[in-house]
C-alpha cells in the first residue's frame, strides 16, 4: 500500500517531511492512502473515498462521551481485565491500535503500557496522545498511558522491568465480512494493515509474561485463538472477552 504524507497547512510543511522521513516514507505520486497533517492534529485518510479521515481523538466526541458516562466499573472491559473496588490492574495492551480501550482503562485508574506495531497506526496514536496531554480533562488520564512501537511478540518475549498483571489482546479479525467492517476504522485499516495472523502466537507470548490474566477481545462469533482454551468467557452483543487466569487478583488488593 502507498502512503504519502502531505501538510493540508503549508506552515507544517518542515513538520510533514520530518514526519515522512521518520517513517520512511518516500513521496508517491498516486497514494492510496494519505497521512495529513493538520493543524488540529494529524489524521489518514484513503485517497478517493468519501469516508472521512481516521484520527485519534481522546479530549471530545464519542471518547470523551465514554469518559464522563460510560458506566464506569460496571463496563464490561472493566470485569474482564479484573477491575475491583480496591484493584487496578497494571496493564499491557498489546495490540493497542487507535487506543481506544486503553484510554478506557486509563480512566478507570489503570495505568496501561501499549504497544502498536504498524508505524502509521502508532503514529496516529501517538499525536494523540501529545494533543490529549494538553487538555485539563485529560492530561491526568493519557500520562497513565505509555505507548511503544515495535513487534509485541518480540516485546514480551524480552519484556524488561516489571511484568504487567494483565495483558489485553484485540488482534485484527481478518475476515473481511460486512459486521467486520461497520466502523470506518475499519474499512480503512483491513487493506492497510491487514489481519493479525500471527495472533495465536501472540496469545502465547502474552500467557509467558503476564503475572495474573490475559484477556482477549473477539467478535461474537469468532472462534477462540489456537493455543490452551479460555477460563471463562464474558458474552457481550456484538463482542466477547476470552479469560486466561493465571493468579487471582484480588492477591494484588491492599
Amino acid at each position: 500500500m502507498s502512503v504519502r504524507v502531505i501538510a493540508l497547512d503549508p506552515a507544517l510543511a518542515c513538520q510533514a517531511a520530518e514526519l515522512a522521513g521518520r517513517l520512511g516514507l518516500q513521496p508517491a505520486e498516486n497514494p492510496e492512502f494519505e497521512l495529513q497533517l493538520t493543524s488540529g492534529g494529524l489524521q489518514l485518510q484513503e485517497v478517493n473515498s468519501k469516508a472521512g479521515p481516521v484520527r485519534v481523538d481522546f479530549v471530545t466526541g464519542a471518547l470523551a462521551h465514554r469518559r464522563q458516562f460510560g458506566g464506569g466499573t460496571g463496563q464490561m472491559i472493566a470485569r474482564a481485565v479484573g477491575i475491583q473496588r480496591a484493584v487496578r490492574p497494571y496493564l499491557l495492551d498489546a495490540t493497542a491500535g487507535l487506543g481506544r480501550d486503553a484510554f478506557v482503562l486509563a480512566c478507570l485508574g489503570c495505568r496501561v503500557d501499549m504497544i502498536e506495531r504498524h508505524p502509521l497506526v502508532a503514529a496516529l496514536l501517538q499525536d494523540g496522545l501529545q494533543r490529549a496531554l494538553l487538555n485539563s480533562e485529560t492530561a491526568a488520564i493519557v500520562s497513565n498511558m505509555q505507548l511503544q512501537h515495535g513487534n509485541a511478540i518480540e516485546l514480551m518475549q524480552n519484556w524488561q522491568g516489571e511484568r504487567p498483571q494483565v495483558i489485553y489482546l484485540d488482534p485484527m479479525f481478518p475476515e473481511r465480512s460486512k459486521s467486520a467492517l461497520v466502523k470506518k476504522e475499519m474499512r480503512l485499516f483491513q487493506p492497510l494493515v491487514g489481519g493479525d495472523e500471527d495472533a495465536h502466537l501472540l496469545l502465547e507470548a502474552a500467557l509467558a509474561l503476564a503475572s495474573h490474566r490475559v484477556v482477549v477481545k473477539r467478535p461474537r462469533i469468532a472462534p477462540a485463538l489456537a493455543g490452551p482454551d479460555p477460563g471463562y468467557v464474558l458474552q457481550g452483543k456484538s463482542s466477547r472477552f476470552d479469560i486466561y487466569p493465571l493468579k487471582s487478583l484480588r492477591e494484588t488488593a491492599s
